[in-house]
């Protein structure tokens, strides 16, 4: 709990794929591929990492002018790269934009997250692939955040950030405490509680009883005077 932090330090894929960072064993297979992937970082990438943003969730349609016109107004910019299909040419949703001073890209990581740059919504955070130890990318079942639909959720970055969480040992034992003691106390009061329900409903059940034998008396002397009646009245007629 002490070393917890919502912002993972360090590249783990094990605890990226935990809500919390504390699972022990993998629940998809990315995670598995990750955990054996021995990722190099491209050695041809040029500039300076601790200088560098990375901008995803692009329009497909977005250039290298207008990212530079969008991100120009936090400060001087050194370099512009979108990422591209190397057959095709078409751009992959992603760049890496470096600023030639550190205030200049705080202030972009600060305020340019979740801009809305020709009609989408993008996401910007640090370069981690040369900065965080241990990266894996996302094609190999790394990388942070995702979507629901996609079934691999990755959490310690800044779009998922880790949930705190929860002393599990210490929560379990206190409760067990408090359950045994409950317990105890439920089989000491809990038996005298039954046994005056049972009471209760045996004598409402004779209560029934006895009411419903009444009902059924009366109900037969009824009958038995209306055919006494009608008795009477036959041997009037009969006289007359």
């Amino acid at each position: 709990m002490n070393d917890w932090a919502p912002i993972a330090k360090e590249y783990d894929p094990l605890k990226a794929g935990s809500i919390d960072g504390t699972d022990e064993e993998p629940h998809d297979r990315a995670i598995w591929r990750a955990m054996l992937a021995r990722y190099v970082p491209n050695k041809g990438v040029m500039g300076d990492p601790h200088l560098t943003l990375f901008v995803a969730r692009l329009n497909l349609q977005t250039t290298e002018e207008k990212l530079k016109e969008v991100f120009s107004r936090y400060g001087d910019i050194r370099k512009i790269r979108l990422v591209r299909d190397v057959v095709t040419g078409f751009s992959k949703g992603y760049a890496f934009i470096e600023y030639k001073d550190e205030r200049a890209l705080l202030k972009a990581h600060r305020d340019a997250n979740r801009l809305v740059i020709d009609q989408h919504e993008i996401f910007v955070d640090f370069e981690l692939e040369r900065t965080l130890k241990g990266w894996i990318p996302r094609r190999l079942g790394g990388g942070f955040g995702g979507k629901k639909e996609s079934g691999q959720l990755r959490f310690g970055g800044r779009d998922r950030p880790f949930r705190k969480p929860i002393n599990l040992p210490n929560m379990k034992n206190d409760f067990c405490g408090e359950a045994s003691a409950e317990k105890r106390t439920w089989s000491r009061e809990g038996a005298r509680d039954w046994r005056t329900r049972e009471r209760e409903h045996e004598r409402s059940r004779e209560k029934r009883w006895s009411e419903r034998d009444r009902s059924w008396a009366w109900g037969e002397s009824e009958r038995d005077s209306k055919e006494e009646r009608s008795r009477g009245r036959e041997r009037k007629d009969r006289e007359r």
